[in-house]
């Protein structure tokens, strides 16, 4: 397995069980639907989280959050949407980040945009949290 593949597994991993240990419940992991995939589909609450996991190894290129483009965003929307239809549910849904960094410890430094963007963001409206 390359290397930024074997890197972004151990990212969602993590973030997987950081979500766990703030309360959440992780229905699905890399939900696919034709191209479109949802890194982690988790419950907290009365809503879903639709969580994109972006890991990287430095931040000498920028922040992982800032490689989460508008196309990322509608791509996302998309899978969202498809992933409510084809499950039936009747619920809320929000998108969130978690942006990871290696450490020279070999564990992550994390932030969570718990709310990151929604469809009004998607469709040209300017508010990202990063």
């Amino acid at each position: 397995m390359t290397q930024h593949i074997e890197l972004g597994k151990q990212g969602e991993e993590y973030a997987g069980q950081y979500l766990i240990s703030n309360g959440y419940r992780i229905i699905e992991t890399n939900w696919r639907v034709g191209k479109l995939e949802i890194d982690i589909i988790a419950q907290k609450y009365d809503f879903l989280s639709f969580v994109e996991v972006k890991t990287r190894s430095t931040n000498h290129f920028g922040y992982p959050e800032e490689a989460i483009t508008r196309a990322k965003m509608i791509n996302l929307l998309k899978a969202a949407e498809k992933y409510i239809e084809k499950s039936g549910l009747d619920i809320g849904f929000r998108f969130e980040v978690i942006a990871l960094t290696k450490t020279s410890d070999n564990t992550f430094e994390l932030e969570h945009f718990d709310e990151a963007f929604d469809s009004n963001t998607v469709h040209g409206a300017a508010y990202v949290r990063w």
